[in-house]
């Protein structure tokens, strides 16, 4: 290891720095490989190399995207027997059997939560606007495809729906031959708004990891006296040493340097 230059902040650094693994190794010179054995190479005798298998990745499914295999339970939550009473029809005839049907009480949320479904109605009749904000404060917290029929309704109620992440709206739409593809739509929306979340998500993860990783360089450009790319190989082997991520350990060398004021602070 050379010498360590600079002020106490500097060689600090350089000292958590190798605690955390991050240490400059000697350079060798390139050595040829020596010539496949006669049978380890190609051709007759040779043993073929062992492949590695496909790993695949799913990220944030959607719940409704793994229920291809059990029948949904839907939740009916109405005060007025006879209306739950229609959509529960509507639904067995499709073939839907796993109904419940729930009487608003308090504690809802908590009854929600015990009941567990995949997806609720909601029917509201003519609901006041203190009966709407509760209804969409349930469908914030479910994260589950959310179907709410009421009788009547403006364009503010509309729109808060929308941001509550109601998947379907139905303004004095109750009835029984409906509820199939108010079901089907509720579901449709539900998962395609999750996989943008999603995807979202990945992004902001990406854009984060990146900007770590170009702060983790230049810390080490500054205090090390490398080159851009031997920082970003030095991080790398380093996560492939530790069985980290490359994010991970950037993080780290950006975490140790701004306590020690020998680092970025955005």
């Amino acid at each position: 290891m050379r010498p360590m230059s600079g002020g106490p902040s500097t060689r600090l650094l350089t000292l958590i720095l190798l605690h955390l693994g991050i240490r400059r190794t000697p350079r060798h010179p390139r050595q040829r490989r020596a010539p496949p054995a006669r049978g380890e190479g190609c051709g007759e005798g040779a043993r073929a190399a062992p492949t590695m298998p496909r790993l695949l990745f799913c990220c944030g499914a959607p719940k409704m995207a793994r229920m291809g295999d059990r029948p949904l339970h839907i939740l009916i939550i109405d005060e007025s027997r006879i209306r739950a009473s229609i959509i529960e029809q509507g639904l067995r005839e499709a073939g839907h059997t796993r109904v419940t049907l729930l009487e608003e009480a308090a504690p809802l949320m908590r009854r929600i939560v015990e009941i567990d479904p995949d997806v609720v109605f909601i029917d509201l009749e003519s609901p006041n606007r203190d009966q709407l904000e509760h209804m969409f404060q349930v469908s914030r917290a479910l994260k589950r495809p959310v179907a709410m029929f009421v009788d009547s309704s403006d364009r503010a109620s509309i729109e808060a729906a929308i941001d509550a992440g109601v998947s379907a709206y139905v303004v004095d739409g109750l009835k029984k031959e409906r509820v199939k593809s108010i079901l089907d739509t509720a579901v449709g929306r539900f998962n395609a708004f999750s996989r943008l979340q999603d995807e979202l998500a990945e992004a902001k993860d990406e854009l984060a990891a990146r900007k770590s990783i170009d702060r983790a360089k230049g810390i080490l450009m500054r205090t090390r006296g490398l080159s851009e790319d031997e920082a970003y190989a030095l991080l790398r082997r380093t996560a492939m040493n530790q069985g980290r991520k490359i994010a991970a350990v950037a993080e780290s060398v950006v975490v140790a340097a701004s306590l020690l004021g020998g680092g970025e602070t955005t």
